[in-house]
């Protein structure tokens, strides 16, 4: 363990369960200040976004369609603080069919997640989501 004073790995972890907290808050404000201007978001087995903006759009469509909690987040980050990974149980309502997806009944599903961070200067700069879609198309009937 290299100690230098800066605790970067602390901040680190701190602004990516900062993340979370506001997304299981419905705080989609505070979720957004967590992330850099230019942050870039890597969708799960979608296209790659760029900027803050793009963000609060992707954050208000899923709102729109899916009711979601996650619970058992584990966070774990690099000695320097750049680079985090996260682990969690998302628990979940599909409540309006999203475009190219199975009919929105109000299916509740749980499927277990993840996602990789970059971090500078306090702001994360890039998310990459993981989770298992094919999973996800079977519980809620597709």
């Amino acid at each position: 363990m290299k100690i230098d004073g800066t605790r970067l790995h602390d901040r680190a972890t701190e602004v990516v369960l900062s993340y979370y907290a506001a997304f299981n808050r419905g705080d989609w404000a505070g979720m957004l200040a967590t992330l850099g201007e230019d942050v870039v978001h890597d969708l799960n087995q979608g296209a790659r976004e760029s900027g803050r903006e793009a963000f609060a759009a992707f954050i208000e469509r899923m709102a729109r369609h899916y009711r979601e909690q996650l619970r058992d987040i584990v966070v774990m980050v690099s000695p320097d603080g750049v680079r985090a990974a996260a682990e969690y149980v998302v628990h979940g309502e599909y409540l309006l069919t999203d475009p190219g997806l199975p009919e929105a009944r109000g299916q509740r599903y749980v499927l277990p997640g993840g996602a990789f961070f970059e971090i500078r200067e306090g702001k994360i700069e890039r998310v990459t989501n993981y989770y298992n879609l094919d999973h996800w198309v079977a519980q809620v009937g597709g």
